[in-house]
């Protein structure tokens, strides 16, 4: 077998994985910032609820948290195919780390702005949106990125609830064909390039918010 003709079940397998990493890192990233602007609400349930979500999953392994909603759900009624448990937990994974780099973000924010936007009347979600988001944005990204990339990498996981993700076809096709260095040596370029696109992705975006703050004014008081 030609080192080309080890491409077509990876190829396979990248296709499954980029179908886990794709949604559950737009879910995760959409709960890091309804979680972390949640920390700084002032409703005490709501930090609380907030506050015992992001220790459950920061807390435990993404592996166990895999199998106990594969494998535990199931026995109290919930039962979720492989793909939704797979892109849930990842989605809820990194929700939880990104929640933190949010709250962070926005604590960094001076509290002053905050102040002078309700000195000149601004409501509390109108100054969220107009003065602190745009302040904090920036500083989320690089870190979000990194997360982005370790979800990437936790993706490994989903082949222990059968999907056939590239890890699970890349075992599959070297105990087929013994040719362990060529094959985990393309998986790994695989990876590599995936992570590569996120983190070029996340400076593309770094660029056009600077851009934009440039072009508009420094946001803030």
């Amino acid at each position: 077998m030609a080192l080309f003709d080890l491409l077509p079940p990876l190829v396979g397998g990248l296709v499954v994985t980029v179908s886990v990493a794709v949604p559950a890192a737009a879910i995760g990233v959409l709960l890091a910032f309804a979680a972390g602007l949640a920390r700084a609400t002032s409703s005490l349930m709501l930090r609380s609820l907030v506050r015992g979500y992001v220790a459950v999953f920061r807390g435990t392994s993404a592996l166990v948290q895999l199998f106990w909603v594969y494998f535990a759900l199931p026995l109290v009624g919930v039962e979720l195919d492989a793909m939704t448990a797979a892109i849930t937990v990842l989605a809820l994974n990194t929700g939880a780390y990104g929640a933190e780099v949010v709250r962070g973000a926005v604590e960094a924010v001076p509290r002053t702005q905050g102040e002078a936007a309700r000195a000149l009347g601004f409501s509390p979600r109108l100054t969220l949106w107009r003065i602190v988001l745009p302040q904090a944005l920036p500083a989320t990204l690089p870190p979000l990125g990194n997360l982005l990339i370790e979800l990437l990498k936790n993706t490994a996981l989903v082949s222990l609830v059968t999907l056939s993700d590239l890890t699970f076809q890349a075992r599959v096709l070297r105990d087929d064909t013994l040719r362990t260095g060529e094959i985990f040596s393309l998986v790994l370029v695989m990876y590599f390039a995936i992570a590569l696109c996120i983190t070029a992705g996340v400076r593309v975006l770094e660029r056009r918010l600077a851009a934009a703050r440039g072009s508009h004014g420094r946001a803030g008081f």
